[in-house]
């Protein structure tokens, strides 16, 4: 009974079911990408936990989604799972959008093909303003 009544809590703390939700949270993705790292290095929670110098009550909270962590926090426990910030955000672009392109332009962001022109900026008109003194 007691399991039942918390589970229904944190279903309404949490809010609606990720499927239902248009852009997940960020806490959610970060949460799943330390898990599946974790798990995937075959390590546990009190393992990360002190190698990173966080509590494990919550470093397991960061995992499940239910606390926005710090980027101090988060970077000891990116340390301590041998990520780096550009691996962690690579990782939830893919999550997020699919494969990353390859960069190969010359700006931030810019993921243009290799080959292809630069999409032209829109003309833009030059407007003069005359003021009267």
């Amino acid at each position: 009974m007691t399991d039942t009544v918390l589970r229904f809590l944190d279903e309404a703390r949490r809010g609606p079911a990720r499927e239902e939700r248009e852009d997940p949270l960020m806490r959610d993705l970060i949460g799943d990408l330390l898990r599946r790292t974790r798990t995937e290095q075959g390590r546990t929670l009190r393992e990360v936990a002190e190698d990173a110098q966080v509590s494990l009550p919550y470093l397991s909270e960061i995992e499940r989604g239910r606390k926005e962590a710090s980027s101090e926090v988060l970077a000891a426990v990116y340390r301590s799972l041998g990520l780096g910030l550009s691996d962690v955000l690579a990782e939830l672009y893919r999550s997020t959008v699919g494969e990353v392109p390859p960069r190969t332009g010359t700006g931030l962001g810019d993921h243009r093909r290799a080959g292809t022109a630069p999409v032209p900026a829109p003309a833009h008109r030059a407007q003069v303003m005359s003021l009267a003194a």
